[in-house]
């Protein structure tokens, strides 16, 4: 429960607050009318003593709804760089603030990455990328796809487009083999459980080309 600054409150009551949550903004509000965010940056600028009304609030058409989905609001937080967001009813009347903290930890539970399983990282081409063909042939050895998540090429993955499979388990022996007959390039595993298995050279072979 964050507090949320009224015009009248102090810039010294707001950096102390920012102090005791640790966090670089807070909403302000007149009654139920967001007026947008108070950076501690800014605060540092100004006289402790001078009521919030004397600032310019910044971000006033940053904030989201309660219908919108997770991966709509990362985007504005990572964009503005933002410590919180305002949430507006539909009548933009303002509900409450989100932490960014809570927004990425939500986020990961959805990716399922307290799920045992391994990880793997396969390069594909936009152009004949099939999620549901590389599912199926993942299921086909008896192991699901917990989630997933597309990368287009990029300077930082040498302009490759990378797919994450989070696996709901770690022998993966079966489903690397697999994708790789069927000439999808497995580019890295991770946590994934040792071979012990007639055929580990093999695997081994494998193996040698990702990057684990």
């Amino acid at each position: 429960m964050l507090p949320v600054l009224k015009p009248t409150d102090t810039i010294g009551q707001a950096l102390d607050w920012m102090d005791e949550y640790r966090v670089n903004h807070l909403v302000l509000t007149n009654g139920l009318e967001y007026r947008g965010l108070i950076s501690h940056d800014v605060l540092l600028d100004n006289n402790e003593e001078l009521p919030l009304l004397a600032l310019q609030p910044m971000f006033e058409e940053v904030f989201t709804y309660p219908h919108q989905h997770l991966l709509e609001v990362l985007p504005l937080l990572q964009q503005y760089e933002l410590d919180v967001i305002a949430v507006l009813d539909e009548n933009n009347g303002f509900i409450g603030t989100i932490l960014n903290k809570d927004v990425l930890n939500t986020f990961a539970k959805s990716l399922g990455t307290s799920e045992a399983g391994a990880i793997l990282e396969v390069e594909v081409d936009d152009r004949s990328y099939s999620l549901s063909e590389i599912s199926r042939l993942i299921e086909s050895n008896d192991t699901k796809v917990i989630s997933s998540y597309y990368s287009g090429g990029s300077e930082d993955n040498d302009f490759r487009n990378i797919l994450t499979l989070k696996l709901n388990r770690k022998d993966i022996t079966r489903v690397v083999a697999t994708l790789e007959r069927f000439g999808y390039d497995v580019k890295s595993a991770f946590a994934h459980s040792p071979v012990d298995s007639p055929d580990k050279e093999r695997y081994d072979l494998l193996m040698k080309y990702l990057d684990i």
